[in-house]
């Protein structure tokens, strides 16, 4: 198995790659993606496809995966199915949760915190970008804490969100309501990155460019964070 891992040394200079199976590809912008989703499929079966459809397409660019560690649900598709293809996978998941979303074998590397911020602040520490995916309120918090980070300048990481069949339309309409009322910042509404797709929301997340110029101190990352 040829491991995404060695390809990190590579110069970012260089716009091409060898893939496992001699084709050549393009060299993605990120590294490590952090991707955000329900420890449940959902009923729609397009979820599950549009969750190994990223899977794919991060495979094929060579990016490995960071997500909330559960062997579950779209969680569960997408990390083995990135490990499958060779690339690293890194779970993140509290203790009072491993018993219920860590079922049967483990993907990848697993690493067991102490609590919900602990889980978090080390995912968004390991990733360069995020992506979320259909889930229910724990990927939303996920998603709107990220977002918030971004807006206080403690990163400059895009944020993208893959609406499957319309899932998160009312989500990003209350966003549009929120810049409209004067509660979010017309810059800011831009944090967030959505298509329908995995291959036109990494194009939108590979053309981003951040409201701020830099991201806070690390001192400030740490008053921030939990």
């Amino acid at each position: 198995m040829l491991a995404c891992w060695k390809h990190k040394m590579k110069s970012e200079e260089e716009d091409k790659l060898t893939t496992k199976d001699g084709t050549t590809g393009v060299v993605a912008k990120f590294k490590r993606v952090c991707v955000y989703c329900g420890s449940k499929t959902g009923h729609n079966p397009a979820y599950s496809v549009a969750a190994l459809e990223l899977a794919k397409l991060l495979v094929e660019r060579q990016i490995d995966l960071v997500y909330g560690g559960g062997s579950v649900g779209l969680m569960g598709l997408v990390s083995q199915a990135v490990f499958s293809g060779g690339c690293h996978v890194l779970g993140v998941i509290p203790t009072a949760l491993s018993r219920k979303e860590l079922l049967g074998e483990t993907t990848g590397e697993v690493k067991i915190v102490s609590d919900m911020h602990q889980r978090k602040s080390e995912m968004a520490k390991y990733a360069d970008a995020f992506i979320a995916l259909p889930g229910g309120y724990g990927t939303m918090e996920e998603l709107l804490e990220i977002i918030t980070w971004s807006q206080l300048g403690i990163h400059t990481k895009p944020v993208g969100l893959l609406n499957v069949d319309g899932y998160y339309d009312s989500l990003l309409a209350l966003f549009d309501k929120g810049v409209e009322e004067g509660f979010i910042e017309h810059s800011a509404r831009h944090i967030i990155l959505s298509a329908n797709t995995p291959a036109q929301l990494l194009q939108k997340m590979e053309e981003y460019a951040p409201i701020h110029e830099v991201a806070a101190s690390r001192e400030s990352w740490d008053k921030l964070t939990p």
